[in-house]
C-alpha cells in the first residue's frame, strides 16, 4: 500500500513544484488537477503492482529483480499506450476555445508524463527494497465478481448486444437534450456564503450580472473646421449644446423605461435616470434640450465624468444603458432574455440593428456557455479519432482498433445522455466529462486487449483466453476502476455544484466503462476474433 501511494505523491508534488516554477496559475478548472492526477497514477501503479505479483506467484524460482524488470518490460507499452490515449483526451480540451479548459487539458497533459516517469522509475525502486517474505498473492480470492462477468460475456453474448444497442438509443435520446443554459449562482450550493451574498446583492442591491446596452445616434456631416480665434474649447462645447435634441432624449427614455419594466432585470441607470433628479431639482419642470446642452457644458469636468460621461459620449454620438439581471430569477434563460431584448428593441421600439448593441458580462457568459456545444463536438470528436489511431499503432488492426474503443464510447455517450435526460446543463466542468471518461476508460480496453492478445498466443483458444484474462487483468481494471471512482467521489465534498457533478457523473461513467470493458469488449472478442480462428 505504501509503495504506490508514495509514488502518487511524489508525481503530484513534482507538477506542483513545476507549475510554482513556471509561474502558472491555478483556476477552478484547473485545480482539480491533483485530485486527477492522484487518481490516474494509482491507477498506473495498480496495474504494475498487481503484474508484479501475478508473476511473484507465477514463477516462483525467480528472483526479485528478474520479476521486477519483466514486469516493468511487460506493462511498458501497455501503460505507455494507456498513458498517450489519456493525453489525447486532454489535449481535445484545447478546442474548446475556453482559456481555463485549455490550459486544464495542458496541465493534465504535462502531469501524465510526470506520472509515468514516476511510476517507472520510483515504483519499480521501491517495490525492490520490500522483503520476499511480505509480498502475499491471492489472486482468486478477489476475481469472483470478473469471473462472474466472464461468464456472462460467454453466454450472453445476444443480450449484451441488445442492452448496449438500447444504452446507445436512450444516450442519443438524453444527449439531444442537452442543453447549456445555467448561471454563476447557482454554481454554489445555498448554505455557501458565496450564494448568500450574490442573492442578498439581487434581491437587495438590484442584480449582480452587468448589461450595457448601447444606442447609437447618427452623426452629423462633418464640416470642414475653420480655425478661429475661440479655440477649439469653444467649438467643443457649441457641439455639446446642442446635442441633447428630443429625439435622443426620448429615445433614451424609451429604451429605459422597456428595460426597466422586465422582471428579469433589476437596476436600471442611463442618462435617462441623471434627468429624472435633474427634473426633481427644477420643481418637477422637465429640462429643454437647450437648457441640458448648457448645463452639460457649464457643470465641472470632475462632475461631468462622474456622473454623465458614463452614460452618454458626444464625441462618439452615443448612449449608455447600464442594467443588472438578476441571476437568482427562477427560470431565467439568459439566451432568451438577450434574444427578446434585441427583438423588442427592433420590432416594438423601432430601432434598426445599426442603431444598438448589446455588451457586458452577461453577453460574454452566455456566449461562453453557447460555444460548449461546438467545444463538444470538436473535442469528441478529435479524442475519438486521436485513440482510434492509438489503437491501431499498438496493434496494427483495423477490426481490434473498433472493438477497442466502442465500449468507452458507450459509457461517455449513456453519461452524456444522463445529463441530458436529468436537464442538467453543460458548463465549462461537465463539458469536460465525456472526453476524460473515454480518455481515462479506454486505458482498461487497452490492457485487456493486451493481455488478451498475449494469453491467446499461449492458449489458443477464445473462452479459456477470456477466462484467464478475467482472473488477472480483470482484477487490475477492477481495482484501477473503484480506486477512480473513490478518487472522483472525493469532488462532491466541493461547495461547487460545476465540480461536484463534474465528481459524480465521471465516477459513474467509469463504472458503466468497466463494467463495459469486461462483459461488451470480451463479447465482441468472442463473437469478431480479431486474432484469427479457434
Amino acid at each position: 500500500m505504501i509503495v504506490p501511494i508514495s509514488s502518487c505523491f511524489l508525481s503530484v508534488i513534482i507538477m506542483m513544484g513545476l507549475l510554482g516554477l513556471l509561474g502558472w496559475k491555478v483556476t477552478v478548472i484547473s485545480s482539480n488537477f491533483i485530485a486527477l492526477m492522484l487518481i490516474l497514477t494509482m491507477a498506473m501503479n495498480i496495474h504494475m503492482s498487481t503484474r508484479f505479483l501475478q508473476l511473484s506467484k507465477e514463477k516462483p524460482n525467480m528472483n526479485k529483480k528478474e520479476i521486477i524488470l519483466e514486469a516493468t518490460s511487460k506493462m511498458f507499452w501497455p501503460i505507455l499506450y494507456t498513458v498517450l490515449t489519456t493525453i489525447c483526451a486532454f489535449l481535445s480540451l484545447i478546442f474548446s476555445g475556453i482559456r481555463p479548459i485549455i490550459d486544464f487539458g495542458w496541465m493534465m497533459t504535462i502531469g501524465l508524463i510526470v506520472s509515468f516517469v514516476v511510476t517507472f522509475s520510483l515504483l519499480p525502486t521501491l517495490i525492490s527494497f520490500i522483503s520476499d517474505v511480505s509480498v502475499n498473492v491471492n489472486e482468486n480470492r478477489n476475481s469472483v465478481f470478473t469471473n462472474l462477468l466472464g461468464k456472462i460475456s460467454i453466454k450472453n453474448k445476444s443480450l449484451i448486444f441488445f442492452i448496449s444497442a438500447i444504452i446507445f438509443f436512450i444516450s442519443i435520446l438524453g444527449i439531444s437534450r442537452l442543453e447549456v443554459e445555467n448561471s454563476f449562482i447557482n454554481y454554489f450550493s445555498k448554505n455557501t456564503e458565496i450564494y448568500k451574498g450574490m442573492k442578498l446583492i439581487d434581491e437587495k442591491l438590484g442584480g449582480t450580472t452587468p448589461l450595457e446596452v448601447i444606442i447609437k445616434f447618427p452623426k452629423k456631416d462633418e464640416e470642414a473646421e475653420e480655425e478661429d480665434e475661440w479655440g477649439e474649447n469653444d467649438a467643443e462645447n457649441d457641439e455639446s449644446k446642442y446635442w441633447f435634441t428630443k429625439d435622443k432624449i426620448d429615445k433614451i427614455d424609451k429604451v429605459h423605461n422597456y428595460l426597466d419594466s422586465l422582471p428579469a432585470v433589476g437596476k436600471v441607470l442611463s442618462f435617462s435616470s441623471i434627468i429624472q433628479v435633474a427634473t426633481v431639482l427644477n420643481d418637477n419642470k422637465p429640462l429643454g434640450s437647450l437648457e441640458m446642452g448648457v448645463l452639460y457644458s457649464k457643470i465641472p469636468e470632475t462632475i461631468r465624468k462622474e456622473i454623465v460621461d458614463p452614460y452618454i459620449s458626444i464625441e462618439d454620438s452615443e448612449a449608455r444603458i447600464n442594467l443588472r439581471i438578476k441571476d437568482s430569477n427562477e427560470g431565467l434563460r439568459r439566451n432568451d432574455l438577450i434574444k427578446q431584448i434585441n427583438y423588442d428593441l427592433e420590432n416594438k421600439l423601432g430601432l434598426k440593428k445599426e442603431e444598438y448593441k448589446l455588451a457586458g458580462v452577461l453577453i460574454l457568459f452566455n456566449n461562453l456557455l453557447q460555444s460548449l456545444f461546438k467545444s463538444q463536438i470538436l473535442t469528441l470528436g478529435f479524442v475519438m479519432i486521436g485513440i482510434f489511431v492509438m489503437f491501431f499503432v499498438l496493434f496494427k488492426n483495423v477490426k481490434l482498433s473498433l472493438i477497442g474503443v466502442v465500449p468507452n464510447f458507450i459509457a461517455a455517450f449513456f453519461i452524456l445522455g444522463i445529463i441530458g435526460m436529468a436537464k442538467i446543463p453543460l458548463d465549462m466542468m461537465t463539458i469536460t466529462i465525456a472526453a476524460i471518461t473515454i480518455g481515462i476508460a479506454v486505458d482498461n480496453s487497452i490492457h485487456y486487449i493486451y493481455r488478451f492478445r498475449e494469453e491467446y498466443k499461449k492458449i489458443n483458444d477464445y473462452n479459456l483466453t477470456l477466462k484467464k484474462c478475467h482472473s488477472t487483468v480483470g482484477v487490475a481494471i477492477l481495482n484501477t476502476s473503484i480506486t477512480i471512482v473513490f478518487g472522483f467521489s472525493i469532488l462532491v465534498l466541493s461547495n461547487f455544484i460545476p465540480t461536484i457533478y463534474f465528481g459524480i457523473f465521471t465516477g459513474i461513467a467509469m463504472l458503466l466503462a468497466m463494467i463495459s470493458v469486461l462483459t461488451l469488449l470480451p463479447a465482441l472478442l468472442l463473437t469478431f476474433q480479431p486474432f484469427g480462428n479457434k
